[in-house]
């Protein structure tokens, strides 16, 4: 079973975007101990980076079809 080229960049980048997504939460974790007050807002600061960053991936990756 033979992969397309596009799928594969589709995954990479995606899986990439994901890494870097959940490497930002545990070093936020390991910042701020406790995730109140500015732990809870880098938190949400993560999230909203990641929804933003996906959703611009997605564009991208639209587009070069």
């Amino acid at each position: 079973m033979e992969v397309e080229r596009e799928a594969l960049i589709e995954v990479a980048v995606s899986a990439a975007a994901v890494v870097v997504f959940v490497a930002l939460i545990v070093v936020i974790g390991a910042i701020y101990t406790p995730l109140a007050g500015p732990g809870a807002f880098a938190l949400i600061g993560a999230i909203v980076l990641f929804v933003l960053t996906m959703a611009g991936i997605g564009y991208w990756l639209s587009g070069r079809e």
